[in-house]
């Protein structure tokens, strides 16, 4: 079965027409179409219900996903800090898609997934930041599958936290899972590059370095940093991050950590995640050259990795990416269109984005449908 896609969007500050903007585009809906994506700023999060109902009404489809976010994208363009919808119609095959509805905590997750009469394969999902459990439901949710893949992000808003699964929802993760029956790729790219060695956790205390390399934990930061970062640390914030290597990673994979707090006088540094000592740790900063390079490498992968032609896509990228990594006029959205063509694609930018078992941060995560 052919998988086609069809999307529309519109920065049109009223939402009604906003949503009309975006089925105008779309023209005809097609008959076999059974699942749409939806993806709406932040600054409409209140009128959220009324544009899923109007969509709903206007399209027939009555399976729908979705999120809100400070930034949205679709093919080629980004939209942020404005009104926006972005939406895309999707055609899988008949029983390959279940729609998941809000799951709050662990205990909520199904002992068995399924999608019609067969296992759940992959998932995509979006998050509420404000459950505290979030991390550990993306986690064992992702154990369900039968890929062991989810992807995905957290709702990033500066009103309500509002998701969509069918329904409006919020709280937890909601999403959809496919079967093993819907053909897709997926990838993940850094927007941090390593400095300095890697080294050790020696001592530290839930999210508090006290010492690495059996060191002063500020001491091994000045060093990595160099002399003139090391006498202005308000420079520091926003700049170097703390990496995290993912164990039995095949591909060098890290997780990327906020630095939070520096205690010049003790020693001590405070990173956004809790620590085991033990583990490794490699500094790293915002590199806008990097996250290029790093952006064209995984583009590259997901071309030669299949010889099937991409129908759709999803794009979930960080909210500390987009212009300031890759500069104005949409520029890492422009990225996909010319490595894969002028594909459908929607996504958001979100507060912390979701690949495989984890939650990363400055990180873009692309998932194309073959």
């Amino acid at each position: 079965m052919t998988v086609a896609f069809k999307y529309g969007y519109s920065a049109t500050p009223q939402w009604n027409e906003a949503a009309q903007a975006c089925l105008s585009q779309i023209g005809e809906i097609p008959a076999t179409a059974n699942l749409g994506f939806i993806y709406v700023t932040d600054a409409l999060a209140n009128r959220m219900p009324d544009i899923l109902g109007f969509i709903k009404q206007e399209t027939g489809l009555e399976h729908w996903v979705g999120t809100t976010g400070i930034g949205i994208c679709c093919t080629e363009h980004e939209y942020l800090d404005q009104p926006a919808i972005a939406i895309m119609l999707g055609e899988f095959p008949v029983d390959s898609f279940q729609v998941l509805p809000t799951i709050k905590n662990t205990a909520e997750i199904p002992g068995e997934l399924m999608v019609g009469k067969h296992p759940a394969y992959f998932g995509i999902v979006h998050g509420d930041p404000q459950n505290q459990h979030i991390a550990a439901l993306i986690e064992q949710f992702a154990a369900k599958m039968e890929s062991g893949f989810v992807v995905g992000g957290l709702t990033s808003s500066r009103h309500k936290n509002v998701q969509v699964a069918d329904e409006i929802t919020q709280g937890g993760i909601s999403g959809v899972v496919f079967s093993s029956e819907v053909a897709l790729t997926t990838r993940l790219t850094q927007g941090v590059s390593p400095i300095g060695s890697m080294h050790q956790i020696t001592e530290c205390d839930q999210n508090i370095i006290i010492s690495i390399d059996g060191r002063p934990a500020f001491d091994v930061l000045k060093e990595e940093i160099g002399e003139v970062l090391s006498r202005d640390l308000n420079r520091v914030a926003g700049y170097i991050f703390v990496g995290l290597p993912i164990a039995g990673s095949d591909t060098g994979d890290y997780l990327v950590r906020n630095l939070i707090g520096i205690d010049v006088e003790q020693k001590l540094l405070a990173i956004g995640d809790y620590l085991q000592p033990g583990a490794p740790l490699q500094f790293c900063r915002r590199d806008g050259a990097s996250a290029v390079e790093d952006m064209e490498r995984m583009l590259n992968d997901i071309k030669s990795g299949s010889a099937a032609t991409p129908k759709g896509a999803v794009y979930y990228s960080c909210l500390g990416r987009g212009e300031s990594m890759f500069g104005p006029d949409s520029e890492e959205l422009k990225m996909i269109s010319r490595a894969l063509g002028d594909i459908p694609l929607v996504g958001f930018f979100a507060n912390g984005e979701i690949s495989h078992d984890r939650l990363y941060g400055y990180t873009g995560v692309l998932t194309v449908f073959l």
